[in-house]
């Protein structure tokens, strides 16, 4: 994994917002006093009519959203994840999930990895409110360029889409010809010993402990979950009767997130040992990123204790 590029996710959305302002005349980009933060500067510069500063009143500009939507724009609106999917979050149910909107929300700085903003900041429970309102898509992508993929892909989807990236340069795990289909998993690396299931910078960390399991002979299938809703089930299903065992690994709380989703489904259809790397229930402090990942347990290391447990457990139901 030594050599690899890192780049911003937030690039890619900012970047593919002005690709879409050029392609399409009905886009316009709402934030709430963090052009810079969520990069949708890059837009506002190309295209000033089409952008509104709404100011630090999240709630109003989810509302607006809804109302451009209601005259045949299609609104994206950028701020904190933890800002759009709690503090806004009676808009984002009633204004435009009721109504099966469409609008397309950015939420930005997502997970640990903010860093020194602290916990205020850290969104590690948005998955859990997304995924649990009707209408609402999610989306989170793993590095640059299928963030890049995902905001384009937004544009074309029905109704309301929250796309979720960070605020760090993270390793860049897919390229510009690497398939991006909305609802459909890609299978990083093959294997049938275990199954990691991964969103977000956490794909990168998956990859990185089955290169090391297999040096000891632990062939692991390293799934990217970039769509949480609608999630690929048939995907989930398939690794559990391939594989017999599943760890999954988000930058997300315990509780209601990518491991929740998937076992939900593991459970109904195929139950199989499964264990879960991710925020155990606490919120989160100051630091660099790179000693929260370490110090919430979110490594690669961290999959790998995992893997070992849900291997024996297999081992013992055979």
């Amino acid at each position: 994994m030594s050599g690899r590029e890192y780049r911003l996710t937030r690039e890619g959305w900012g970047r593919a917002l002005v690709k879409l302002g050029h392609e399409n005349p009905n886009v316009v980009v709402l934030v709430g006093d963090l052009a810079s933060s969520t990069m949708v500067d890059l837009f506002a510069r190309e295209f000033p009519e089409r952008f509104i500063e709404c100011g630090i009143a999240e709630q109003n500009m989810a509302t607006i959203a809804a109302g451009l939507s209601l005259v045949g724009k299609i609104p994206f609106f950028a701020t904190y994840g933890a800002f759009a999917s709690c503090r806004a979050a009676d808009q984002l149910r009633v204004a435009i999930c009721y109504s099966n909107l469409n609008v397309k929300i950015g939420g930005a700085h997502g997970g640990i990895s903010v860093g020194p903003d602290g916990a205020t900041h850290q969104a590690m429970e948005e998955i859990a409110i997304m995924r649990s309102l009707p209408n609402m898509k999610m989306i989170i992508p793993a590095d640059y360029y299928e963030t890049f993929k995902a905001t384009g892909a937004a544009a074309e989807i029905s109704g309301p889409v929250y796309i979720r990236f960070g605020r760090e340069k993270v390793p860049v795990v897919t390229d510009e010809n690497t398939p991006f289909i909305f609802g459909k998993a890609n299978i990083m690396r093959d294997g049938g010993d275990v199954a990691i299931i991964a969103c977000g910078v956490m794909v990168h960390e998956a990859l990185a402990a089955a290169e090391d399991l297999a040096r000891s002979g632990i062939e692991a299938r390293v799934i990217n979950m970039h769509t949480l809703k609608p999630l690929d089930e048939d995907c989930i299903i398939k690794a559990a009767r391939e594989c017999g065992a599943i760890v999954t690994a988000e930058e997300h709380q315990i509780y209601g997130g990518l491991g929740s989703a998937v076992a939900q489904v593991v459970a109904r259809e195929y139950p199989v040992p499964m264990d879960y790397v991710a925020v155990m229930d606490r919120f989160g402090e100051s630091g660099k990123p790179d000693e929260l990942l370490t110090a919430f347990g979110l490594r690669s290391g961290d999959i790998i204790r995992k893997v070992g447990g849900v291997i024996n457990m297999k081992s013992g139901r055979d």
